[in-house]
């Protein structure tokens, strides 16, 4: 049976859809929204935290390199969770693993808050990482799955913007709570934990998981007699995603993602104390610097909203392809523009919401193209694969920006390095296939080079 393709004649807003559709949706993207809130609360609150937990009146350069190291446990921790959930959920299933994930990162979010020494904030942020990894990894295919055959990319896409909620949120949180102290700003991360109640009411796992749960139960009933591609299909799935049939993509997911993750991940963890240096230029420092930062990020997360819910509409209409490049090239114009280009903070309110539109929207290609590259009972572990390697690498980043303050004496070119790497991603959409007219794939992936998807 041959799926039916997921770009229906108009690019108009989704409608018709059922209940359960509804259900997933909102779930995965209040997870999402709240996940990166959690995350990104640690961006607004890293200096404040760090002056006290260093102790006297740390330098820049100080505050730099813990931060930087702080900064690459919280993304190791992101990327083994996304490979430990992601490979729980191809096999036990995307629900489960999906609540798992949640309460493992707001609780963990929430201990930061009682952390005495930076040794104790990292131990807490990494493991808090191990869920806020899990969360979107699960959620990618299980919304992925659920509107399989319809609306796909502008679903998946609207989905992303809990990401850019998140920054809004968490600049909200921050202008109410900051003033009462960096630990209370943490404490506002049980609040995920709520979500649970929802999930346990009436989720259940998508037609895509269950017919490979199905098949996997056929298989191993009488291995005997099963045939090699029930055999093949029965394989430790990591290992499945280098064989002819997976490489290709595999690989091409993985530069799309080392690309964008650099430059988003640099950007989310440095901006807030990028915004603080600037304005300290201007004469506007401490608590009276808080406002503008609040500001500036919700700013920042506005123009990501746009971005994300954009980029679904986008790729319906011209292709995945194309839609990922031309993100990435704003993300670089505007990246040097702010990090290199500006020596005020003046023009920052007009510039963070274009540039949040790029760096954060073209995330919703993570969510809408890579799930395309590969069939349902490796997808997760394939999303988790190329995020996770990706945010390994990328976890070096905000450290080597925050290593290289001491030599440049600030943090905006070290930060405009970073961005630089979206360019990797431009290159991997060049190399890679496009995927706009696939049906999701359920078995089956093309023959050894990335070709195209078989059916169901």
């Amino acid at each position: 049976m041959q799926a039916t393709t997921s770009v229906p004649a108009d690019v108009g807003f989704p409608r018709g859809l059922t209940r359960y559709q509804w259900s997933v949706f909102f779930v995965v993207w209040a997870g999402w929204a709240l996940d990166t809130t959690d995350f990104g609360l640690f961006a607004l609150v890293l200096r404040p935290a760090l002056t006290e937990l260093l102790g006297g009146n740390p330098s820049l350069a100080d505050i730099g390199r813990v931060g930087g190291i702080l900064s690459m446990v919280g993304l190791l921790g992101w990327a083994f969770g996304g490979f430990l959930f992601g490979m729980i959920a191809d096999y036990l299933g995307r629900v489960r693993t999906l609540a798992v994930s949640i309460l493992t990162y707001s609780v963990f979010t929430a201990l930061q808050g009682f952390a005495q020494s930076p040794l104790e904030f990292g131990i807490f942020r990494f493991l808090g990482g191990l869920g806020t990894g899990g969360e979107i990894i699960v959620g990618i295919p299980l919304v992925a799955e659920a509107f399989a055959h319809t609306y796909r990319a502008r679903i998946l896409g609207i989905m992303m913007t809990g990401g850019a909620f998140g920054s809004l949120f968490g600049g909200w949180i921050y202008g109410l709570i900051g003033p009462h102290g960096w630990r209370w700003v943490f404490f506002v991360g049980i609040a995920p934990a709520l979500l649970l109640a929802f999930i346990r009411r009436g989720m259940v796992e998508p037609e895509h998981f269950e017919a490979v749960r199905a098949r996997r139960r056929a298989a191993k009933a009488d291995l005997a007699k099963a045939s090699a591609d029930d055999r093949e299909f029965l394989r430790f799935v990591p290992v499945q995603l280098f064989t002819r049939r997976n490489i290709y993509s595999t690989m091409i997911g993985l530069m799309f993602c080392l690309g964008t993750l650099l430059a988003i991940w640099t950007t989310n963890i440095w901006l807030p104390t990028i915004q603080t240096v600037m304005l300290e230029k201007d004469g506007i420092a401490g608590a009276a610097a808080i406002p503008y930062v609040s500001r500036g990020i919700m700013l920042f997360g506005i123009g990501g909203i746009f971005g994300y819910a954009s980029f679904g509409f986008i790729a319906d209409k011209i292709g995945r392809r194309p839609t990922i490049i031309f993100y990435n090239i704003g993300t670089m114009a505007l990246g040097f523009t702010i990090y290199l280009g500006l020596s005020s903070y003046d023009l920052y309110p007009y510039l963070l919401p274009i540039y949040g539109f790029f760096v954060l929207g073209v995330f919703s290609g993570h969510a809408v193209y890579l799930p395309e590259l590969f069939p349902t009972h490796v997808r997760a572990t394939a999303v988790s694969f190329c995020n996770g390697t990706g945010r390994i690498v990328t976890s070096t980043g905000p450290l080597v920006v925050g290593l290289l303050v001491g030599y440049f004496g600030g943090f905006t070119t070290p930060a405009a390095i970073m961005t630089g790497f979206a360019g990797l991603s431009v290159i991997a959409m060049l190399l890679g296939r496009e995927t706009r007219h696939d049906p999701l794939p359920l078995f089956e992936v093309g023959a050894a080079g990335g070709g195209q998807p078989g059916g169901v």
